[in-house]
């Protein structure tokens, strides 16, 4: 534990929580500082200029990262017959009708991502209460309410990431691992990032990205200057 202390102060010291550094320079600070003894995750979190009370302002959608999360992903699909099956084809890890969502109402949390034939969004609605927190509610605008499960499932494990903002403004979101290259966490970065400005609501006043911040697990926080990427806000 003392180590691990010891390695996060030396880690913080290398970083000013007030300085906004280039993105450049951001992704080599946090991928310098992720020395935990496993893959940590490259997060980042943005401080957005919206209020999520209002339906026009709750910025939300979905993006392929050119290289993948490193996260292995694992997928529930509401789908029978031959939807089903085309499914579990595409590597869906749980798949199922009413008796996925007996499972799902008993306890079973072992997936990350939710998909469901347009068919099966009355038994899907009965989980609101267990899927709606966790963000895991099918939604057709981010793909995940279709005919077509082999490809929603394929993209899903391919890389791509839902985002959806917080109550406090926040966006967060996994983009890639310590292992990735700068080059690779780089092109994922500019992927969500272009994704977060394409889903601007058109009534933001003012500046629509206060503050941008990238991280690993276990390391600090690195500000920096999004304007060369997002340009004027």
């Amino acid at each position: 534990m003392a180590k691990a202390g010891k390695r996060i102060r030396s880690a913080r010291e290398k970083v000013d929580p007030d300085t906004k550094v280039s993105i450049s320079e951001a992704v080599r600070l946090v991928k310098e500082n992720a020395t935990a003894k496993f893959d940590e995750t490259i997060e980042l979190s943005i401080n957005l200029n919206v209020d999520p009370r209002h339906a026009d302002q709750n910025v939300r959608g979905v993006v392929s990262l050119p290289n993948g999360t490193g996260k292995e992903v694992r997928i529930a699909v509401f789908a029978k017959d031959d939807k089903a099956e085309e499914a579990r084809t595409a590597g869906a890890d749980l798949v199922g009708a009413d008796d996925l969502a007996e499972l799902i109402q008993n306890g079973e949390t072992g997936f990350d991502r939710v998909i469901a034939t347009p068919d099966m969004m009355p038994i899907v609605g009965r989980l609101g209460k267990v899927l709606g927190p966790r963000g895991l509610m099918p939604n057709p605008k981010l793909g995940s309410v279709t005919n077509d499960v082999a490809e929603a499932v394929s993209s899903a494990k391919s890389g791509e990431v839902q985002f959806r903002v917080e109550k406090t403004g926040i966006v967060h979101a996994g983009i890639g691992k310590a292992s990735f290259s700068e080059d690779q966490i780089r092109q994922n970065l500019d992927a969500f990032l272009g994704a977060i400005m394409k889903a601007k609501p058109s009534g933001v006043k003012g500046s629509y990205v206060n503050k941008v911040a990238l991280t690993s697990t276990m390391g600090p926080g690195v500000r920096f200057d999004v304007a060369d990427v997002l340009g004027p806000a």
